[in-house]
């Protein structure tokens, strides 16, 4: 496949970065030494930097030929509160509880090989801002970012990313316009009733008998409310009541995430946790009190922005090897927010099926240092076509 050769000489290095990255992990908006190597990196590379958007972000700048053309390209920084299981690896956390399980080492690693290369050849005309978000896991640093005027302080008009994909081959890159990761809701309920004795339910209210019926009653707004031709999931994650065996509690507190492409379903199941958690209640002599938050919207990519995407993705590693046809994912991902801002394209890379090609978010995911060269070139290609002297 046709690597960049410039990228594929800076291989070791690149790996050597992604290790250093993978030691010492940092969970989100806590990432000061991610950050500053970041920054130093891209200074090293005269590269102008600004740091501080989003707390902990960092923004990169590099002008080319003279050109009004404008694009972002954006990679996460943080890892995730878990303890690493990859012991046999001597560049294994230090930070004992935390761990880069979702490959951001890396995908930091791909966007710092393809900045130091359009720096060193400035084979474009126009700008490519480097952006290094924060707080990706759950905490919402890409819309950290676009309230602080990501988009106001650097003026691309449009908006890239990347994530790797376990069980996906190396090598192998998917595309598709249109929803390519799910929004995600959060919901909360509780239900109080009146407690009593174990063996004398009938001196109380049990809201256990009614929660119990709260679960089973939302895992019918999916299959009996929503199309059949979309698409929602409902989950019931948590359910907390009682303190003894023989003690009917005072209440149930359930909670759970709801995952959907498309507004109105993400409406429609909404409301439909409300009616039947209070009309169940109701019907146990309880009541309940329901709580729906809305976390991340779906992460919707644009059509002319993905064909481009595509383009790129295939001048490195061959059409024949760019998927299309790929379902999206029902995880979130809050790129979501930079692309209700500018429009813009999300794609997946392919990290492989072997040692350490478990799922993400998994103790024993490694990120695949073989794929570095490969979403470098895909990104140095993508700015090389989108801002070439001749657009």
């Amino acid at each position: 496949m046709p690597v960049i050769n410039r990228i594929a000489a800076i291989h070791d290095e690149m790996t050597a970065w992604r290790r250093d990255i993978h030691a010492h992990p940092e969970l989100g908006f806590e990432e000061e030494r991610t950050a500053a190597v970041v920054a130093e990196k891209l200074e090293s590379f005269g590269i102008q930097v600004h740091r501080g958007l989003a707390k902990t972000g960092v923004v990169g700048t590099l002008e080319g030929a003279p050109g009004e053309g404008a694009i972002a390209l954006r990679a996460d920084m943080d890892a995730l509160p878990i303890l690493e299981g990859n012991d046999g690896v001597d560049y294994r956390s230090t930070n004992d509880g935390t761990m880069h399980a979702c490959g951001h080492d890396g995908h930091t690693t791909m966007l710092l090989g393809a900045a130091r290369y359009l720096a060193e050849t400035r084979n474009f005309a126009g700008t490519v801002y480097f952006v290094f978000q924060p707080a990706e896991e759950g905490l919402g640093g890409g819309e950290a970012m676009v309230k602080e005027g990501l988009f106001e302080r650097f003026p691309a008009t449009a908006v890239y990313g990347m994530h790797n994909w376990p069980g996906m081959a190396p090598g192998e890159i998917a595309v598709r316009t249109g929803p390519m990761m799910a929004a995600c809701d959060e919901f909360e309920i509780t239900v109080d009733g009146t407690g009593a004795h174990g063996a004398m339910p009938h001196l109380g209210l049990d809201p256990v008998v009614a929660a119990a019926q709260i679960v089973t009653g939302l895992q019918s707004i999916v299959a009996r409310n929503v199309d059949p031709l979309e698409a929602g999931v409902v989950s019931v994650t948590m359910i907390h009541g009682g303190d003894a065996f023989n003690v009917i509690p005072q209440s149930v507190a359930l909670a759970g995430t709801v995952r959907t492409f498309k507004a109105h379903v993400r409406d429609l199941i909404a409301a439909n946790i409300q009616r039947i958690a209070e009309s169940t209640a109701a019907s146990f002599g309880v009541t309940a009190t329901v709580k729906v938050e809305g976390r991340f919207p779906a992460t919707v990519n644009t059509a002319e922005e993905t064909d481009r995407a595509e383009a790129a993705a295939a001048a490195v590693v061959g059409a024949e090897r760019v998927h299309r046809d790929l379902a999206p994912c029902m995880g979130s991902e809050d790129f979501a927010y930079m692309l209700q801002a500018r429009p813009g394209s999300y794609i997946w890379i392919g990290n492989g099926t072997g040692p350490g090609g478990c799922f993400l978010h998994n103790p024993g995911y490694d990120f695949n240092d073989e794929i570095l060269p490969i979403g470098a070139s895909y990104w140095a290609t993508l700015v090389e076509r989108e801002l070439g002297a001749d657009r």
